[in-house]
């Protein structure tokens, strides 16, 4: 690679010279995997307290359930339920490394103050027209997924006519889009789910390579979707041994994080997959 493989994170360089794990904390009350979800500040902390001990580098924050056809959340109940798992993990754990997953700016900025420093963004600044403006504004490192519609409709928007030259496409645009704005801490996330078919989910994984052809750090969210669990006939508390056979596969093909629910699972195959390929 010819890039810099790192980003900077409220002054820290944090560097992507092997994969690292993204652990996902669920405050939405209606996630789609209902063991993810932590509905008190005793299940906050105690789900962050063991990833953090497991490896997770980061956790990531989530107060709006972006499963298909999911309910819309009123934006000062997203505001309240994730600033407060924030500002509770931040005080217990004042080193973890935070993001906000949010497609709403006003969102990021109060998750900002209460001690985030990464924005995760389902819809790449495509749902809130001030969010570009705003990361671009205060230099976050940001984290840009492939989606079109909403998470409401987004299963109606699976047609393409070629669907990993035209993700491609879609993530350079965004990249220069960013650079003329002077910013370059940016990781890509191919969406895996949204406004994809289950066949389309399995086809940018099997050409995942491809997206190193952007420079750009990126990022798999694969965890007990919607693809492992229709292929196995099961349902997602059941499928954390097809989510590691993915997740090792997008190891082989580039992955740099593994956003999951399970973080140890992640870990091992990280550092087996690492050892291996080097």
């Amino acid at each position: 690679m010819n890039f810099s493989k790192s980003i900077n994170v409220s002054g820290r360089l944090l560097s992507f010279d092997h994969p690292r794990v993204m652990g996902v904390i669920n405050v939405a009350k209606d996630s789609f995997y209902a063991k993810s979800r932590v509905v008190n500040e005793d299940d906050i902390l105690n789900r962050a307290d063991k990833m953090l001990a497991e490896g997770a580098d980061i956790l990531d924050i989530g107060g709006y359930s972006s499963r298909p056809e999911a309910k819309e959340v009123p934006i000062k109940e997203e505001i309240a339920l994730t600033s407060n798992a924030i500002e509770l993990i931040k005080f217990r754990f004042p080193d973890a490394l935070i993001s906000i997953d949010t497609f709403r700016s006003e969102v990021a900025e109060v998750a900002l103050r209460a001690g985030a420093a990464i924005v995760n963004d389902i819809s790449a600044g495509t749902l809130d027209n001030k969010m570009i403006d705003f990361i671009t504004a205060n230099q976050v490192p940001y984290i840009a997924m492939h989606m079109r519609g909403n998470p409401g409709n987004m299963q109606k928007f699976t047609k393409y006519t070629d669907i990993i030259p035209e993700i491609l496409f879609y993530f350079s645009e965004l990249i220069e889009r960013l650079r003329d704005k002077g910013h370059t801490d940016l990781i890509i996330d191919p969406g895996f789910g949204f406004a994809k078919t289950r066949e389309q989910n399995f086809q940018i994984l099997g050409n995942l390579e491809f997206f190193k052809n952007l420079e750009s750090i990126i990022l798999v969210g694969l965890s007990r979707k919607s693809m492992i669990y229709k292929t196995l006939n099961k349902n997602p508390s059941e499928v954390l041994n097809g989510t590691t056979v993915l997740n090792t596969i997008a190891l082989s093909k580039g992955a740099d994080i593994l956003r999951v629910h399970d973080v140890l699972p992640a870990v091992e195959a990280i550092k087996l997959t690492t050892k291996t390929l080097n």
